[in-house]
């Protein structure tokens, strides 16, 4: 390479390739306006006819003697894309910074070849073998996405030509080999081009992705539990692989201290941040492998993994946290594979949404003594009846929490708080609407500004309009009562927490624990608490939604430093299929 290409360690620019595909024309010669001036060459395009055998071998020789060489200008004039070949060449050599290339010829490839080149699943083997519970997983191995985006890569146009590639690297004698493959194509000047595409840097390269070299940190070994325990869970294990590829990126990004960390060549999907990097050589290990622990505790998530089971078929999710530090105790779905639905619906969460509708109108001067009447019917333009058909009039604000009253909650939230009060209190005092880096992807929860729009207004003070919630928000917000301050809820104990703007105040939150242990003493989640209400505090939560004929049942709990909230589609009422999933952590939890 031209200069003594130095090993280094690169991270952030990004390899700006396009693949063109088909037989196009390229405008290679530009031409003139003047007709003074000498006549214009004649532009250079691509024609359906292949080059001969002859031709598509002294192609590839020139391209690939050129790019070893280090001259990428001949190298990208050899190509029918000379712009796009110049910025990919450029960024390969100065983001992979080989000491040196060796690029040698390999004669006629078949797509067959390319194929298994680029770890593409064949229609009959789609599925990769498990990985044995005991050994260590590489967060940069190759992952599905990693695959997909691979299989994205079509044989390249033209007629395919193999290449054997070596990459040296200085300060190890490590070498770098792989199976290259481009095509080539007849140009209407009767010579051949390479036809540029990603997939010829790497069969593995695709667009819109990076090809560099990276910190890679140490391979993580067993993946245990806060108690140092083998952490074996359905709704967890097949989010490892995610789990650890984001974790290590985020504790990177913390962690000045790379000492750990090895060095390799990798791609990244620049489109999809979540998706783990595809590792394609290391050019100095990592320390060797440490258990990957989390803060799941291994006896809740069993519990957690059997209140959905116990669900019989239905769909739905539970989060257990720590309000005290904001770790993630446990959480499954049902089913267990799809959607992460504890962390990534995206629901209506009904009544327990009127903990935040509570704390908006705590803090406008409402007090939980203050006479607040249940009507039948709302007073906004689209009047909204209540679920049961007594009115009661002389209700103060806690006895309307006691029994879920929607008219009580519309209504004084209409009366006492600003437009977007909501929206404020959910952010300023919950985190909602924050960046959460829990560790795994995560819908963050919404409550949009309703402006003046009274409808809207109602239906969001009793969790339903465009208010979206999942379990994980939810407990978020009963953990954020319990203890007075949002935590942002984690799944490995070092990572960043965002912090809300401010705490709510000791006055509030004692309101709020009162008015949710009333709630699970002597209100609508009596029945479901009963035996588990000290040093309690409950909400129940039905939510209608679009399609499913039955509401779906929401609860949410805390006893002692632990919150929980569940979710079941079609459940019914928040006690009927929520409230039990949720009882059965907090009985297994003991006092914490």
């Amino acid at each position: 390479m031209r200069n003594g290409a130095k090993t280094g360690i690169i991270t952030g620019v990004a390899v700006a390739m396009l693949a063109a595909g088909g037989y196009g024309a390229y405008s290679l010669v530009g031409g003139s306006d003047d007709k003074d001036a000498p006549a214009a060459k004649k532009q250079r395009t691509v024609v359906a006819e292949p080059p001969t055998a002859e031709q598509a071998a002294a192609g590839a020789k020139d391209f690939l003697e050129a790019w070893a060489a280090g001259d990428i200008a001949k190298a990208a004039s050899l190509t029918d894309d000379p712009a796009a070949a110049t910025t990919a060449l450029t960024a390969f050599q100065e983001q992979v910074k080989p000491s040196g290339l060796t690029l040698a010829p390999g004669g006629p490839a078949t797509p067959a070849a390319f194929a298994s080149a680029t770890g593409t699943p064949s229609p009959a083997k789609s599925t990769a073998p498990a990985t044995p519970s005991d050994a260590p997983t590489d967060p940069l191995a190759p992952s599905a996405s990693a695959s997909a985006s691979a299989s994205a890569s079509a044989a390249p146009t033209g007629t395919l030509m193999g290449f054997k590639a070596r990459a040296e690297f200085e300060g190890t004698n490590r070498v770098w080999d792989y199976n290259g493959f481009l095509g080539v194509v007849k140009m209407s000047d009767n010579t051949p081009a390479v036809h540029w595409a990603p997939s010829v840097i790497h069969p593995h390269l695709a667009p819109g992705e990076t090809i560099s070299v990276q910190p890679l940190p140490p391979l993580a070994g067993n993946v245990v539990d806060r108690n140092n325990k083998a952490l074996n869970s359905p709704s967890i294990t097949p989010l490892i692989p995610t789990l650890q590829a984001k974790v290590a990126k985020l504790l990177a990004e913390q962690n000045k201290d790379q000492s750990d960390n090895g060095t390799g060549v990798v791609i990244t999907n620049t489109a999809d941040q979540n998706s783990a990097p595809d590792r394609l050589f290391t050019i100095v290990d990592p320390k060797p492998p440490k258990p990957f622990k989390l803060t799941i505790d291994a006896g809740l998530q069993a519990a957690a993994e059997k209140a959905m089971t116990d669900l019989g078929g239905k769909k739905g999710s539970i989060v257990a946290i720590e309000p005290s530090t904001g770790q993630v105790l446990a959480f499954a779905n049902a089913p267990v594979t799809g959607l992460n639905r504890a962390f990534q619906g995206q629901l209506a969460p009904g009544s327990t949404l009127k903990i935040l509708t509570s704390t908006a109108l705590l803090e406008a001067g409402i007090n939980p003594d203050t006479p607040v009447a249940c009507p039948a019917l709302s007073s906004n333009p689209k009047k909204i009846p209540n679920s049961f058909p007594d009115a009661y009039p002389n209700n103060t604000l806690q006895q309307d929490f006691m029994i879920s009253c929607n008219t009580a909650f519309i209504d004084q939230g209409l009366a006492s708080l600003k437009p977007g009060a909501l929206t404020t209190t959910a952010k300023d005092v919950y985190g909602i609407g924050l960046n959460w880096q829990t560790g795994l992807p995560s819908f963050d929860a919404v409550v949009p500004d309703a402006g003046t729009n009274k409808d809207e207004q109602a239906m969001q003070s009793i969790g339903q309009g465009k208010v979206q919630m999942n379990p994980l928000a939810i407990a978020s917000i009963t953990a954020t009562v319990q203890s007075g301050s949002f935590k942002q809820p984690v799944l490995v104990a070092e990572l960043p927490q965002q912090k809300a703007a401010r705490d709510m105040t000791p006055d509030v939150a004692g309101k709020l624990r009162q008015m949710m242990a009333a709630t699970a003493t002597g209100g609508t989640a009596k029945d479901v608490m009963a035996g588990i209400s000290d040093n309690a505090g409950a909400k129940t939560g039905s939510a209608e939604a679009t399609g499913i004929a039955t509401t779906n049942s929401w609860f949410t709990a805390y006893r002692g430093n632990l919150a929980v909230a569940a979710e079941v589609e079609g459940g019914g009422h928040g006690v009927d299929a929520a409230g039990p999933a949720v009882a059965s952590i907090i009985k297994a939890a003991g006092n914490r």
